[in-house]
């Protein structure tokens, strides 16, 4: 099987985009990191390829979507818990990204996410594996 990730996700500005996630407290892997692309590490062995609009053109034959315009992909990282989902939305917040929805409780799941600086969504949950693996036990 698989043993990394890589999400490639165009941007419009590198300095912009990794000056946002680095208020999240995200950090860059400085061995795929340049004025082109930058390794945005968001756990072991998963990664965001940041990549300059035009340097993202030479891997595909297609346009790019307009994050802001449409939805291409929605990106879902697990987190220990729901003030860590919180946390994370509201520092995407301030460093000018939104709040893409409402929360959602959904019990054994909760979930809430952020559009970042291109438009791209994050989604971040934290799920309770025990009461998904067992939904009637308050009942």
């Amino acid at each position: 099987m698989h043993k990394q990730i890589f999400v490639n996700l165009p941007i419009k500005q590198m300095a912009r985009s990794q000056a946002f996630f680095r208020a999240l407290g995200y950090d860059f892997d400085p061995h795929f990191t340049n004025e082109q692309g930058a390794a945005l590490v968001l756990g072991e062995n998963l990664y965001a390829m940041l990549l300059v609009e035009d340097f993202f053109k030479s891997f595909i034959d297609k346009t790019i979507a307009d994050a802001t315009q449409t939805t291409e992909v929605l990106t879902c990282l697990s987190c220990e818990s729901r003030a860590e989902v919180d946390t994370l939305v509201a520092k995407a917040v301030a460093a000018g990204g939104t709040a893409h929805r409402a929360p959602q409780d959904h019990g054994f799941m909760y979930a809430h996410g952020y559009q970042d600086l291109d438009g791209h969504i994050w989604e971040l949950c934290y799920m309770d594996t025990s009461a998904a693996a067992n939904p009637d036990k308050d009942a």
